[in-house]
Order: structure tokens, then sequence, then C-alpha cells
């Protein structure tokens, strides 16, 4: 991590599992997790890439590659069997995808499943895998992925911005059930980040508005009161933060440069 944030050690004893952990932020919160000496569990649908990620973890025990599709009621299903020595009392849902870059009358009902089934349903699925060991254990953490998006409106994104406001949700309902037996359960929202899926999404507005790169980019960053992209490192850091507050539950952090101040 590029800022001094991690404490070594301070997650020691604890099993982390982080989905959509082959790349971007899936996996600058996976190594910030391991590098404050939790054991993480990598998994999403690419072994290739969890595998790069848990190279970069620096301690081999502290890392376990565990491919499936967490979209998928019966992959989730065979990673809970698989997973069924592992003490996991942290669940961080970062899976999730972009989705089309159309107006909501030219998308199509597959489309739209599509990013529910990534960005929701994932999070329904994993916490009802996993959250019941904690119940029993009567203790544990889940951070949900959101977005700020999910919180201001975001032209020609429509499938995503209502599923990550259905994250947000998700996490304060879930806490008030999982509050009582012990469970903290938490959203973060991040605004838009440096990495792979930010420039995607300015190649494909720069497209659909006819514009350039450059100009889809500034249009989006003008709109936050810092001017800037959040960088994945701020996002492993938050993660972190989050989980160093005990009265934490039921919220959700804004970490988007200040997207969400009025412009």
């Amino acid at each position: 991590m590029t800022r001094d944030t991690a404490r070594r050690g301070e997650l020691a004893g604890r099993t982390a599992l982080v989905t959509g952990a082959g790349n971007g932020l899936g996996r600058a919160i996976a190594l910030a997790l391991a590098g404050c000496g939790a054991r993480v569990i990598l998994t999403g649908r690419t072994a290739a890439t969890l595998t790069k990620t848990a190279s970069l973890i620096k301690d081999e025990r502290l890392a376990r590659v565990a491919p499936a599709d967490v979209a998928s009621p019966g992959a989730v299903a065979a990673l809970r069997e698989a997973l069924a020595a592992e003490e996991i009392d942290l669940l961080v849902n970062n899976a999730g995808i972009g989705g089309p870059v159309k107006a909501l009358t030219d998308i199509e009902p597959g489309e739209w499943d599509e990013v529910f089934g990534a960005n929701v349903r994932s999070v329904y699925l994993m916490c009802r895998a996993f959250l019941p060991a904690m119940y029993n254990r009567g203790s544990g953490d889940v951070v949900n992925i959101a977005s700020v998006t999910g919180k201001r409106p975001l032209t020609r994104r429509a499938p995503y911005a209502a599923s990550k406001m259905a994250v947000l949700g998700l996490t304060r309902t879930l806490a008030f059930e999982a509050g009582p037996l012990g469970v903290r359960v938490n959203s973060l929202s991040p605004g838009p980040c440096r990495g792979e899926r930010m420039t995607r999404n300015f190649t494909r507005e720069a497209a659909a508005t006819g514009t350039t790169y450059e100009q889809a980019e500034q249009a989006f960053v003008s709109r936050a009161a810092l001017h800037r992209l959040v960088e994945e490192d701020e996002v492993a850091s938050a993660v972190l933060a989050m989980l160093r507050m005990p009265g934490l539950c039921g919220a959700d952090i804004d970490l988007s440069a200040g997207m969400i101040a009025p412009a």
C-alpha cells in the first residue's frame, strides 16, 4: 500500500473472503487485509487472475485461491462446501460489473439481469451462505462495496445505478438482522477509481457521446469536489479503517473525492 495505514498483525487470526479479488479494487483490498495479517481467501470467476493476486501476498500461508461465479447459486453452494473448514469472519462483497452504457430504452432484459446478478444477487448469495457461521460464533464483519452511483444519477448507466442503490438498501436492512447476532454489516461507496474498469467506462462513454476519452473523463471527475479520481489503495485503506470502528454498523462510507457534494 502506498499510504501508511496498514498496521502489521492487527488482523492476525482473522480469515477474510474477498469476491472479485482477481484485479482492481478486489486485489487492492485483499492485499491490504493480508498486509495486516489476515488470511485471505480470494474468489472470482478467473483462476489465473486470482493466482496473480495470491502471488503478490508475501506470506503464502495467508492466501488461498477459490474460484467461483458468485452470482450462481450452485457455485456459491459449492464454494461454501469447499471452505467448510475455514472460519471466515470477514466477508468483502466486491464482485460486480459496470454493465451497458445505453439509454434505458435500449437496454435488453438480459443485460439488466446480468448487472443485477453480478452486483446484487452475488451479495445476497454470499451473505446467505457465509453469515450463518458468523452468527453461530457471535462475531464477524461484512463490507459490501457499493458505489457513489447508487446515490447520484449517472446517465446511460441505469442498471448499474439501480443495482448499487439496491446494495445500499440490502446493507442497511441486513445490518438490523445481523447486528443483534454480533455481526456488523456496512457498505463502502467509492467514486470513480483509477483502473481498468474506469478506463473501459470512459471509453464507452466517449463512444456513446461522440467525445474524446479525455473529455469523457474530465466530464465525470468535474462532478467531484476534488476534481480527481479515487485511487484503489484509498479504497483498501477505507476498508481497513471501517474494521477499526467497532460501533460502525448499517453505515455507508462515501469515498468519492466529493462526488456527491452539491454541484
